[in-house]
């Protein structure tokens, strides 16, 4: 039942105002209500009730529409998450090289179970069926950053490194490259553009706009890789606007940049997640969030 939806303190409405001023951006875009709602999270760092149903209420939808939504896809919660979200696969593949016992590790270092958050409010522990890097399994996410074949006795200096902040050094010198599929979160129409491949695979298509001009712009859909295609050059530090190139609508209306406030471009990972990349020319940062 939707009064069930979680066990979270009411929003006030100071709270309230934050839900309002995200959809007024909008502009209440019936249209838009995944955009809108990993807005409301992004803020938040979950979807209270009370933010649901003012949603519903200023855009017209039924609540339990809203709610489907907000239930049906993974990379949304309804419960509060720590400060570093751990993913670990359990897929086939990571299952027969030992994932189960990486877990119980996680579970034993963090003193939770998975799908809780520890005490401190400073990890959450999930596990999802596949994290489509199969051959470098058992895989664990940690705050948006892959880890290959993760064994227990790995878990302890993750779980500090996470802490420290990972360093961020190239993800390439890692190991950490893989395919990724995407499309766009307001049509959900595909982006992949195999007729104008980029590291040997479909890139990912977008229209990009900066100063009065427009272009196509194709990015490699290797998570790691920085290799891009486009009609245009970017001045470097130009913030651009990027749109889907079937229904036109913004995609850049993710949370800031925390490294320079520029919005972050949002794409819908198939098989459940989010894709976030800086829109400002030169800043790296991207982060994927596969939960």
């Amino acid at each position: 039942m939707i009064r069930d939806i979680a066990a979270t303190q009411p929003a006030d409405a100071g709270s309230l105002d934050g839900v309002r001023e995200i959809l007024h951006q909008h502009q209440h875009d019936r249209g838009g209500l995944i955009a809108i709602l990993e807005e409301v999270q992004a803020r938040y760092g979950h979807l209270p009730e009370a933010a649901l149903r003012t949603v519903a209420e200023e855009t017209g939808r039924p609540l339990v529409d809203v709610y489907g939504v907000a239930t049906f896809y993974r990379f949304f919660t309804l419960k509060p998450r720590g400060k570093h979200l751990i993913c670990a696969c359990l897929g086939t593949a990571c299952h027969v090289r030992g994932a189960p016992r990486t877990v119980e590790e996680f579970e034993r270092q963090l003193g939770i179970q998975r799908g809780e958050t520890t005490p401190d409010k400073q990890f959450t522990l999930e596990t999802v069926n596949c994290l489509g890097a199969c051959a470098l399994g058992p895989v664990v996410v940690i705050d948006g950053r892959y880890f290959s074949k993760v064994r227990r006795s790995r878990v302890r200096q993750l779980l500090d490194d996470a802490v420290k902040g990972f360093g961020g050094g190239d993800l390439r010198e890692d190991g950490r490259v893989f395919p990724i599929e995407v499309s766009c979160p307001r049509c959900n129409h595909s982006l992949m553009d195999a007729a104008a491949p980029i590291d040997g695979l479909p890139a990912i298509r977008l229209t990009l706009s900066f100063g009065g001009r427009h272009g196509r712009l194709r990015l490699s859909s290797l998570y790691g890789s920085d290799h891009v295609s486009a009609e245009k050059k970017v001045p470097d530090g130009q913030v651009a606007g990027f749109f889907c190139p079937h229904c036109h609508g913004p995609l850049d209306t993710g949370p800031d940049c925390p490294d320079c406030q520029a919005p972050m471009v949002s794409l819908l990972v198939r098989g459940g997640g989010v894709l976030r990349i800086c829109s400002r020319r030169r800043c790296k940062n991207r982060m994927l969030d596969l939960t």
